[in-house]
């Protein structure tokens, strides 16, 4: 399975470089400086991006999945993305003029308190109810949501949030996409605390009982949670499904043990996003469907498939 999807990752990786308005070839790389440049400013910033976004977010949605113990929540839909965005534009409205960096950690900041609300309000919900959990997820991502957009119509910033509402990667170039380097190694790192994952999705108590530090790895989760989906909305928008459907794919087919799926999960969820990426340049050639449309699309159909097809993994 490693040796297909890194097969599937790399093909598609070298197919997204020559996918665009501007027919290039391979030989033309070399003889033409200006197929260089283009290749350095715009399609190769734009394949690294798609592939460090899918895989990150993938990999939080396996992360919040365990720290809820529901396999129906992401935080693209759970309120950690609206909140992010909430941060945006709270810090475009009353401080414009804050470097990047203070930004990032303002939206970081709303992304984590908008987490440990839903958190806080998912432990209150009864454990018999398991549906209940993606249903108050969204409700409670559509209010923030819905706050979000009341602001920015009363700014008159309504064309401005739909930049973070709805993901895409055609902006993405060459000094502008750059924190999401920082993403990659955030979710790189959280790779270390695979098992202590795996553990809290176990619940507290059994958590405690086999001497984790809930509470620690719990912060450690949202942080890693709130860091990603903060500059993913910042850099490219929210793109909604990936945390949702990857982590159940791979959990159907490889089991629940983090350590070993991780790596797979972040694999499969660049490789759908990117193939996401490059169908949204194709359908409507010259123009461009954004990638959180078709990966929505596509997000339903598997959504759909992992409700009714069987179990076939041992587990």
């Amino acid at each position: 399975m490693w040796i297909v999807l890194l097969a599937a990752l790399s093909g598609l990786s070298v197919l997204s470089l020559f996918v665009g308005v501007i027919d290039v070839s391979l030989i033309d790389i070399w003889q033409d400086p200006e197929t260089f440049h283009l290749f350095a400013i715009s399609r190769g910033p734009r394949t690294v991006a798609v592939v460090i976004t899918g895989g990150a977010l993938a990999i939080c949605g396996g992360i919040l999945q365990m720290l809820v113990r529901n396999r129906f929540v992401e935080p693209m839909t759970a309120g950690t993305g609206q909140g992010a965005a909430l941060g945006i534009l709270l810090v475009t409205l009353y401080a414009p003029a804050l470097p990047i960096l203070f930004k990032m950690v303002l939206a970081s900041v709303a992304a984590l308190v908008s987490s440990i609300g839903f958190l806080a309000i998912v432990h209150r919900l009864p454990p018999t109810q398991p549906l209940l959990v993606p249903l108050v997820g969204l409700i409670y991502g559509g209010i923030i949501g819905a706050g979000v957009v009341f602001i920015a119509y009363q700014a008159d910033l309504l064309q401005y949030i739909d930049i973070w509402m709805n993901g895409e990667f055609s902006g993405v170039l060459q000094g502008r996409y750059e924190l999401l380097w920082i993403v990659a190694a955030v979710a790189g790192l959280s790779y270390l605390a695979a098992d202590q994952f795996a553990i809290v999705g176990m619940g507290r108590t059994a958590s405690i009982n086999l001497g984790l530090n809930y509470t620690q790895v719990v912060v450690l989760g949202l942080l890693v949670i709130s860091v990603v989906t903060a500059l993913t909305v910042v850099t490219v928008g929210m793109i909604p499904f990936v945390g949702l459907v990857v982590p159940n794919i791979i959990a159907r087919l490889a089991g629940d043990n983090l350590r070993m799926t991780l790596p797979l999960t972040a694999m499969t969820g660049a490789l759908l996003v990117l193939a996401s990426d490059i169908a949204g340049r194709v359908l409507r050639f010259p123009y461009e469907i954004p990638v959180g449309s078709v990966f929505g699309v596509l997000g339903a159909v598997v959504f759909l498939w992992l409700l009714y097809a069987p179990r076939r993994h041992a587990q």
